[in-house]
């Protein structure tokens, strides 16, 4: 969770073992994902799923939204603003625990220069 804390980069269960195992080489992998899973059910760490690619973890205490960059795979942090709840008729018997927004598209870094003629 302290490293976790510090990041702002959105690290892979695989980046945090060997972060963390830099510092206690006596953690396993199944510790790591086991905290993991226990601190995502806990509600302190979430966790950003990308298509094709390893889930990602996120420590930040304050809501917000993402950015997937679809060309190079970054995540950002994007400043929160409330999603309208959905409709009850939509909603079924479902209960409604939270929801949030994943923008897509191509980040600053990967985005066309202007007048250029990027394809992806």
């Amino acid at each position: 969770m302290a490293f976790l804390m510090k990041q702002a980069a959105h690290p892979t269960a695989a980046e945090i073992y060997e972060a963390v195992n830099r510092v206690d080489p006596r953690s396993s992998r199944a510790t790591i994902y086991n905290n993991l899973r226990d601190l995502v059910q806990a509600g302190l760490v979430r966790e950003v799923a990308m298509e094709g690619r390893a889930a990602r973890f996120d420590a930040t205490g304050r809501q917000h939204h993402h950015f997937i960059c679809d060309r190079c795979g970054s995540i950002e942090d994007m400043d929160w603003y409330a999603v309208p709840r959905p409709a009850a008729a939509s909603l079924g018997k479902r209960v409604l625990r939270e929801s949030e927004l994943i923008f897509r598209g191509l980040c600053a870094k990967c985005a066309p220069r202007r007048g250029s003629r990027q394809v992806f």
